[in-house]
């Protein structure tokens, strides 16, 4: 159901995003440089506004920042389909400033509850950053040694989607909004894990028994 639910929402964004990627690059500018300014955007505003646990303004403001994600992905592509090589340094360069966004986010979330006094919170926020962080990495590694690992309940999308509805819940007032979604996350990303651990256990096994 979440990947069902992913997939409408990119879908949605896409027929949004191309126009814009494509008007991007008629104006010489790279997806690069999308990235990184998507980047500090969305850092900034999880800081200033997370601190503050101004939730509701700060989940637009990141998300809005955010989509500048995708924008650099349909700008590769659109490069891609005229004739232009692939960099590998745009997608490790993706990748890396993924990560620091969501330090920022979760990281601003940990802050604000620690000063809050809202320890179990805390636990959560750390624990779904971790989590996070492991899903990512278990695909990065096995991708590294020539395998898929393309499976799993959340992949990064849907973390962001699912801290995003818990922060505005808890923005308007309903404060169990962001604590009950960053749980969820926890339990949810270490599914994730274990799923693509398995995945790959099974590519590792199917290999070594066709090897000579």
């Amino acid at each position: 159901m979440a990947k069902i639910f992913s997939v409408s929402i990119r879908a949605a964004v896409t027929r949004v995003v191309d126009p814009v990627a494509r008007a991007l690059l008629r104006m010489g500018i790279s997806p690069n440089a999308v990235t990184l300014a998507g980047t500090a955007g969305a850092v900034a505003s999880a800081i200033f506004f997370g601190v503050r646990g101004q939730f509701v303004v700060g989940s637009f403001i990141v998300t809005v920042f955010a989509l500048a994600d995708m924008v650099d992905g349909a700008m590769a592509r659109a490069l891609a389909a005229q004739g232009a090589p692939p960099t590998k340094f745009g997608a490790v360069l993706d990748s890396t400033t993924d990560r620091m966004v969501d330090a920022a986010i979760f990281g601003t979330v940990v802050y604000y509850m620690a000063r809050e006094g809202d320890t179990a919170t805390v636990v959560a926020a750390m624990l779904a950053l971790v989590g996070g962080q492991i899903v990512s990495y278990v695909k990065a590694r096995a991708e590294g040694l020539g395998m898929t690992c393309d499976v799993g309940l959340v992949e990064r999308p849907e973390r962001l989607i699912l801290v995003g509805l818990g922060a505005v819940v808890s923005g308007f007032g309903a404060d169990w909004g962001l604590p009950a979604a960053l749980w969820l996350l926890a339990a949810l990303s270490a599914v994730t894990i274990a799923q693509r651990l398995v995945h790959v256990h099974r590519q590792a096994a199917s290999i070594a028994t066709q090897e000579p």
